[in-house]
């Protein structure tokens, strides 16, 4: 993750971009403080799964290997 302030965002937008792109976080600061805090609970309600799709082993069965591997950047 990196932590850049506001200026040096404006400055350097298409490379933190880039890096957005690239899977990594970036946390834009403004006075040391990082704007657009994320609200837990923001999707309460709005958001319904099945009962079903608890009750299905698969959901709680361990990854294969190979796809353990890329969640985990082995691959």
């Amino acid at each position: 993750m990196v932590t850049v302030n506001v200026h040096e965002a404006e400055t350097s937008l298409p490379s933190l971009l880039a890096r957005v792109e690239a899977d990594e976080q970036v946390v834009i600061t403004k006075n040391g403080t990082p704007v657009g805090r994320r609200q837990p609970g923001l999707w309460d309600g709005r958001v319904k799964l099945d009962d079903d799709v608890f009750d299905d082993s698969f959901f709680f069965d361990p990854l294969p290997e190979d796809e353990l591997a890329l969640w985990e950047g082995r691959a």
